[in-house]
């Protein structure tokens, strides 16, 4: 049960309840919240797309807010239960799959690729790891090419087709980060095979049920998603054109990037990690350790910032003077994602977006240097 900390205009449809934190985190809480309100509220309009936020500090929501449309057509709000696509952080829910299957003895993340696509028949793959496919440190390129229909439609299974006659590899396996997604796609297939369950089925029982998400799902063409935003970009003409499925790129992958939920599961799964409901402490820190370092990489400028490291599933962010950050970005047609946390204070940052015109990373950093200002982050 969470308490609620943040102002009635903020959410009305929840009072605030005082009883678990002290009187001063509870006017740091206030003070973040209108901040963190005035913040968003001047960035996105009330009848065009927009964004959902969700602040946390332990079991005490801060924020949890909407911001504009879901549906320009349908002129649905956003809410903290408006169902967006995470694009990329869906990556740290396949790893979460891997690492609870090597918890069941079903899969070691130390074995070769090719146990589980003998046909792929360069011998690289026998050097690389499940874990270089988690840390992006495989050397595997991408280098998908196909029809318009192919990139818009492809399933993972079509995604890494390529991967069969593939007769070069960019560097050996662990020795850099090179951040693409079908490899992730092969973890999910993975995931298939080595639980009998099918890919689906398995991260339905085995990870999401646990961290308590219920409406979560992977996007398929064939299934109605209640409460689905949709993403959108600005065009020339300053109208807002429909970028999803269809329209975008590889929005029918799900291992690397397909699932759609809320801001509130999402805090559900990220106490769902802290609490260890899904998998041990000992295999979420070793998803969270630094496996590879992300600054100064020659070959993938994706959250390639100082004091930057890539785990099984996360960056991992050292800025001096800062709380250790663990978190994840989305990008997919006119989607945007953030999730963060600080587990040393145990505050979460979640917002999720349906336009992708706005500076996320800029956005991040006031909202952090408001939770800092207002002394919920701290060394």
């Amino acid at each position: 049960m969470y308490t609620l900390l943040a102002l009635p205009l903020m959410i009305a449809s929840m009072s605030i309840s005082e009883a678990r934190v002290p009187e001063t985190s509870q006017q740091a809480f206030r003070k973040a919240a209108v901040r963190i309100d005035s913040l968003l509220s001047a960035r996105y309009a009330a009848d065009g797309p927009g964004a959902a936020i969700l602040v946390a500090c332990g079991d005490s929501v801060i924020i949890d807010k909407g911001y504009g449309l879901a549906d320009l057509s349908a002129k649905s709000k956003i809410d903290g239960n408006t169902m967006f696509n995470i694009a990329s952080i869906s990556k740290q829910f396949t790893s979460v799959g891997i690492l609870k299957l090597q918890e069941m003895g079903k899969v070691d993340i130390n074995e070769s690729v090719s146990k589980y696509f003998p046909y792929f028949s360069n011998k690289q793959w026998r050097k690389i790891r499940l874990r270089h496919l988690m840390s992006h440190t495989s050397g595997v390129p991408d280098t998908r090419t196909g029809s318009r229909d192919f990139v818009l439609y492809a399933n993972d299974e079509q995604s890494i087709s390529y991967m069969a006659a593939l007769d070069s590899f960019k560097f050996k396996p662990g020795a850099y980060y090179d951040y693409i997604n079908p490899t992730f796609d092969l973890l999910g297939i993975i995931i298939g095979k080595a639980s009998g369950l099918g890919f689906d089925e398995f991260q339905r029982r085995y990870v999401f049920e646990p961290s308590g998400m219920k409406a979560v799902t992977y996007f398929s063409p064939d299934i109605a998603i209640e409460n689905m935003s949709h993403g959108y970009v600005r065009e020339k003409d300053g109208e807002w054109k429909e970028r999803d499925y269809g329209e975008e790129s590889f929005f029918a992958t799900k291992a690397d990037g397909g699932i759609y939920t809320t801001t509130r599961e999402l805090l559900n799964w990220e106490n769902a990690l802290r609490d260890c409901k899904c998998i041990s402490a000992s295999s979420r820190d070793e998803a969270y350790a630094k496996h590879i370092k992300v600054s100064g990489s020659k070959w993938c400028d994706y959250q390639n910032r100082p004091h930057t490291w890539y785990g099984y599933g996360w960056f991992i962010d050292e800025t001096p003077g800062m709380p250790l950050k663990i978190y994840h970005t989305g990008d997919n047609g006119g989607f945007q994602a953030y999730l963060a946390k600080y587990p040393s204070l145990d505050v979460k940052v979640i917002m999720l977006e349906n336009r992708n015109d706005i500076d996320r990373w800029a956005m991040q950093k006031e909202i952090e240097n408001i939770l800092a200002e207002e002394g919920i982050l701290h060394r």
